[in-house]
């Protein structure tokens, strides 16, 4: 570990630009808000959590996103995007290079996917004190960042998924500028590695703040080694500017253990 606490790895990446980006509205995000407005214990989702699709909303946003990303400079434009496989973090990265006219084909990174819930998978907070109350009384003891729900990832577990991602840019030489579309909990988890955070502060920053759907946040680097500055958070400017709807689908803000 360094003085900072980051790893070799991340201070040593040659990548000098990371951009991260939220996915846009999917029919599931849609269906967990309705089922938690509904007072539902499971949610009413089409498909398996890899195979949802992005819903109108999310679609819009994606074309919204690459007309922002179309502004990028040419000799600024990341040279490398990656998505995680699932179905709405893919669609989300296709459609804004589309949109952006960028010539770069998106790559798919498994270690991107959304943290796996297990047995909890589909069910809403109520879902899980009826159904398994054992297992909401050890997240609540626990916390986000250590609860392993069974057949399931805690977001220790992503962060070590991360910081494997993070370590392969070592390969990529210096000056290469990075996307990756992904999730809400991976984009707080990659500010957790690169920044260096405690568990509380992780907690503090998860429970006060939603990841914005179809939102850019940035990290620079320009000598290409040591920390990353973070320079946006959550920015979303780019989907009001073109007249599509703001959506906030946040997970379950009790996160710090009790």
């Amino acid at each position: 570990m360094k003085d900072d606490g980051l790893t070799e790895a991340v201070q040593e990446a040659g990548a000098v630009e990371l951009l991260l980006i939220r996915h846009g509205e999917s029919e599931g995000n849609v269906a967990a808000t309705g089922a938690r407005m509904a007072g539902a214990e499971v949610i009413a989702v089409p498909a398996r959590d890899a195979d949802v699709n992005l819903s109108g909303t999310g679609q819009e946003q994606a074309k919204a996103l690459g007309a922002a990303l179309a502004r990028i400079a040419e000799e600024f434009r990341p040279d490398a995007v990656v998505s995680s496989p699932y179905a709405r973090a893919f669609q989300t990265a296709e459609i804004a290079v589309e949109a952006a006219g960028w010539p770069v084909k998106v790559q798919l990174d498994e270690r991107l996917r959304d943290r796996e819930l297990g047995i909890l998978d589909r069910l809403t907070r109520l879902g899980v004190e009826k159904r398994y109350p054992e297992e909401a009384e050890r997240r609540e003891w626990l916390g986000k960042m250590y609860y392993r729900p069974p057949g399931g990832e805690s977001w220790a577990d992503v962060a070590l998924r991360l910081r494997s991602v993070l370590d392969e840019l070592n390969n990529l030489g210096s000056g290469h500028r990075v996307m990756l579309v992904c999730h809400d909990a991976l984009i707080m988890l990659f500010r957790y590695v690169l920044e260096g955070m405690t568990e509380k502060e992780l907690l503090d920053l998860a429970a006060s703040t939603s990841v914005l759907n179809a939102s850019i946040t940035r990290f620079v680097r320009p000598a290409g080694e040591g920390p990353w500055t973070l320079e946006s958070f959550n920015v979303a400017d780019h989907l009001t500017e073109h007249g599509v709807t703001v959506t906030e689908h946040a997970g379950d803000s009790s996160v710090h253990p009790q």
